[in-house]
């Protein structure tokens, strides 16, 4: 039998149309949802998301500030810009676009937005409250694979998880996730012994290396589900995956694609972060 192929452009589209209705009714109640996006410099890859972000806004109703801000910009002058934000009752959500230039200090800008704003779910409050199951801003990718995975219908209780990938952004926090809903989770990273040993073990592999066709259709269990969050941009214009999708479809009970995976997820979770913020406003 054919994998199933989670198209998480499918999944994301439905949950965009509930974000409308959502907003739409705190609209009614004169709270009108509102993310505020901070970038410095001039990353062609950080303003080609951030206005991805905008245009995602947009079509649901959320409003969108932007603000730029110049790569010589002090620590201190972007804190206080954060400051601003966190007083500001009419904005929701704050998000610092990464990375941010060498001579500022990313972990102590990150822990400087009000946890309650923190849409990213990037501050150590909020990945506290995750770790020990309370609610919390989980981080967009982490919670949009949830999603994904609830949507397909794919069992988790008792399965074997490997992750692939420990970065604070996707890999840890995706583990605690699964963990949460009573998977038993292995995490692999660049100093793995064995990996394809360890990742044939897997009844769900979640794979976030940043590095193309890491997994190949020997590294993967037959009837495994297979999640690749990767993103590689080849010289051929073509999008990539960190797994070798067309070697592991055959063998797999489910996968998702890239692009129209795991990627429409994540700014579809940052809208619905959110409005989560704007409903605690009421």
């Amino acid at each position: 039998m054919p994998a199933t192929i989670m198209y998480g452009n499918v999944l994301a589209n439905e949950m965009r149309e509930n974000i409308k209705e959502d907003v739409n009714v705190l609209i009614d109640s004169d709270i009108h949802p509102k993310l505020t996006v901070l970038i410095i410099g001039e990353n062609p890859a950080s303003k080609t998301y951030v206005r991805m972000k905008q245009k995602a806004c947009h079509k649901v109703g959320i409003a969108s500030q932007v603000i730029e801000l110049n790569e010589n910009i002090s620590e201190d002058e972007l804190l206080e810009q954060i400051n601003k934000l966190n007083e500001d009752n009419t904005v929701h959500g704050i998000l610092v676009q990464l990375p941010l230039p060498n001579h500022i200090n990313e972990k102590r800008v990150l822990e400087y937005i009000d946890p309650v704003k923190d849409v990213d779910g990037f501050h150590p409050i909020n990945i506290g409250r995750m770790q020990i199951g309370h609610d919390s801003l989980v981080p967009c990718t982490p919670l949009g694979i949830m999603k994904l995975l609830e949507y397909y219908q794919v069992d988790l209780s008792g399965k074997h998880a490997v992750v692939v990938g420990r970065s604070n952004i996707v890999g840890k926090p995706v583990g605690q996730l699964l963990l949460n809903q009573d998977a038993t989770v292995t995490y692999c990273h660049s100093k793995t012994e064995q990996l394809s040993k360890i990742t044939r073990q897997a009844d769900l592999l979640i794979v976030a290396t940043g590095k193309a066709a890491t997994i190949k259709a020997q590294d993967v269990k037959e009837g495994a589900v297979v999640i690749d969050v990767g993103n590689t941009f080849l010289d051929d214009g073509r999008v990539v995956g960190d797994v070798d999708f067309e070697a592991v479809k055959d063998k797999v009970q489910k996968i998702t694609p890239v692009p129209k995976g795991v990627g429409p997820m994540t700014i579809t979770m940052l809208l619905h972060n959110t409005v989560k913020v704007a409903k605690s406003f009421i």
